[in-house]
Parts: structure tokens; C-alpha cells; sequence
């Protein structure tokens, strides 16, 4: 059987050096042997809506960073979500044979609910369907190319594994084949410590945007929290936020000459943070630039969604088709 890998990110903001190391650079880097699907997932974003605007924007802003981070479309079809109809028809098909009890225990609502709890406020509160149903439409996204590995973050495992209890289900009562989907979870990039110690997330407003000016990219370095040890004094790099978030760009004999100048004296926490910055400046340089020139040439990124589209349509369709006679749906 042939090997697909598929993933997709939402358009909620520029990319961080988090959703690189722990989903972007993972995903590029199986071009060469599997077949790829990599979308934008912007019916997903709706589950958060703000306003037409920022869904038009941040679409077009994270087309150009994948694209200016190394999304080939000779190597991968790459497609925006709402292209693709067919993935909203599967999905009501799927959340016919998805189990209630299935859904109401998936983290992202299980946690809105306790939140919610935990304040004293109804459990449903601003809990919205889309938030609910979330599950169900990452499932209709991953089986419809019968995806065999979807790289996630960790705490995107529990829904590959409720795609496949969906897809067995449906498979075990109609007959079908869909392919039981594995997750891929890159284990060295599991937490990306973010400014503040935390995993990096955009809730959590640690992050560290790729394509923000450089001034800004610079500011954002400096602010990474940092203990008041002197500059002579040794320091332990496995405490030290800045040393977390460097390690990730560096070979393990640059890791290992860094923590030796930490825990030799001497090495102040600005000078590092400086370092810092300028190796993302400089590792990010060509992608900043692609970036900058593609975002100045929004027609050039949606001709490339429309040729991914058409690709993934056509892909799509099939297996819609196949399903939808196993059904009875079909005359």
C-alpha cells in the first residue's frame, strides 16, 4: 500500500518557531517518500471566528510562509481546506456513524468544559458546535486522501486516534476500506519552549513569530524571561529558557560547546539572547525573503492553492464517490 502523509495548520497567525520544529519542517521532510498533502485548514478557524478579514489575511499569510518555508508543489498538493467540498460532505456522512460518547471525550472540549466548571458558569458556555464536531471534520480531512500518517503535536494524538476509531467503525458497518490513519509525532520536538518557559503556543503569547520584522524579531528574543544570575557567575543551560529554544537550531557539538560557556562563567544572558536572534534571522533569511516577495503577490499564492485544489479535488472525489455507492447514495 502506498504511504500518504497529510497535515494542515490553521490560519490563525503567523507561523512561530514552534509550529517549524514541531509540525512544519517534520511534514516537509517526507516529500520524498510519501505521497503529501499539506492544507489550510480554514473551516477549522472558524470555530474561533473573528472576522472575514482575518480569515482572508491569515490564509493568504500562512500559504506564503509554507510556501517560503519549502512547500514545493511539484512534491506536495497543497490546497486550502474550503476548496474542497468534498471534505464537508464526508463529514456529515462520518458524524453518522461517529458515537456522542466519542467526542464528548475529546480534550479540547472536555477542557472548554471544565473551564467553564470551574468558574461556576454553565458547562456550555460560548462552547460553540464547530468546537464540539471539531474531531470529526480533522477525521473527514485525514481519511478522504486515506491518509496512512498525519504528523501532529502531542497533544493532537488523541484526534488520529479517533479518526481511526471512526474509520473502523464505518468500515466495520458498510463494508468500506478506509485506511486506519497513524500519528506522527516528532519525540526530539515534543515541547518547544516558549518565551516564557512554557510551550510555545499563541495562546500562551510566548511565542516567537518567523516573518515579524526584524526589529520586532529582535525585541521578541530579548524578552525571553531570564533569572538574575551575574554575568560571571555559571549557569545551567537546562533551566535557562534561552538555551531551550537555541538548542533547536543547532548541531548536538554546538549544543554541547553553548551549555560548556554557560557552566564555564562569564556568558551574560543578554549576549545569548543576541545570538539567538541572529541565528533565527540568519536561518530563516532566504524563507523571510521568499515570504516578503510572495506576500507582495497574493495572486501568485492563490493560483497556487487553485492548482492544489483542482489536484486534491480530483483525488477527493473518488473516494467520496466509492463511499457514497457503498452507501446506497448513488443510483
Amino acid at each position: 500500500m502506498s504511504q500518504t502523509i497529510l497535515t494542515g495548520i490553521k490560519p490563525t497567525g503567523l507561523p512561530h518557531i514552534g509550529n517549524y520544529f514541531g509540525a512544519i519542517k517534520p511534514a516537509l521532510s517526507y516529500a520524498d517518500d510519501y505521497t503529501s498533502f499539506l492544507f489550510i485548514a480554514d473551516y477549522h478557524a472558524l470555530t474561533t471566528f473573528r472576522s472575514a478579514d482575518d480569515i482572508k489575511n491569515h490564509t493568504r499569510q500562512i500559504a506564503a510562509a509554507w510556501l517560503a518555508l519549502g512547500v514545493d508543489p511539484k512534491k506536495h498538493v497543497f490546497y486550502k481546506q474550503s476548496d474542497i467540498p468534498e471534505i464537508f460532505e464526508l463529514n456529515w456522512i462520518l458524524s453518522c456513524f461517529t458515537p456522542k460518547g466519542l467526542l464528548n471525550r475529546a480534550h479540547a472540549y472536555k477542557a472548554a468544559v471544565q473551564l467553564n466548571m470551574d468558574t461556576n458558569k454553565d458547562y456550555d458556555l460560548n462552547i460553540n458546535s464547530g468546537v464540539f464536531n471539531y474531531p470529526v471534520l480533522m477525521t473527514a480531512d485525514i481519511l478522504l486522501f486515506q491518509a496512512t500518517h498525519v504528523p501532529v503535536g502531542a497533544d493532537q494524538k488523541q484526534h488520529v486516534e479517533i479518526a481511526r476509531d471512526i474509520a473502523e467503525s464505518i468500515n466495520q458497518k458498510t463494508g468500506f476500506s478506509f485506511t486506519l490513519p497513524e500519528p506522527v509525532i516528532n519525540q526530539e520536538e515534543l515541547l518547544i519552549t516558549g518565551t516564557d518557559g512554557q510551550k510555545m503556543s499563541k495562546n500562551y503569547n510566548n511565542i516567537i513569530p518567523i516573518f515579524i520584522e526584524e526589529k520586532q524579531l529582535r525585541k521578541t528574543c530579548m524578552q525571553i524571561v531570564t533569572d538574575s544570575t551575574p554575568v560571571e557567575e555559571p549557569k545551567d543551560p537546562d533551566t535557562c529558557y534561552v538555551y531551550q529554544i537555541f538548542k533547536h537550531f543547532l548541531s548536538k557539538s554546538d549544543q554541547h560547546a553553548l551549555a560548556k560557556r554557560y557552566e564555564a562563567g562569564g556568558l551574560g544572558y543578554g549576549t545569548v539572547k543576541q545570538e539567538l536572534f541572529e541565528c533565527i534571522r540568519d536561518y530563516f533569511k532566504d524563507a523571510r525573503q521568499r515570504y516578503a516577495q510572495l506576500i507582495e503577490n497574493p495572486q501568485q499564492i492563490d493560483e497556487l492553492l487553485v492548482a492544489g485544489s483542482n489536484q486534491a479535488r480530483a483525488l477527493a472525489s473518488q473516494t467520496l464517490l466509492k463511499l457514497k455507492n457503498q452507501l446506497g447514495l448513488l443510483r
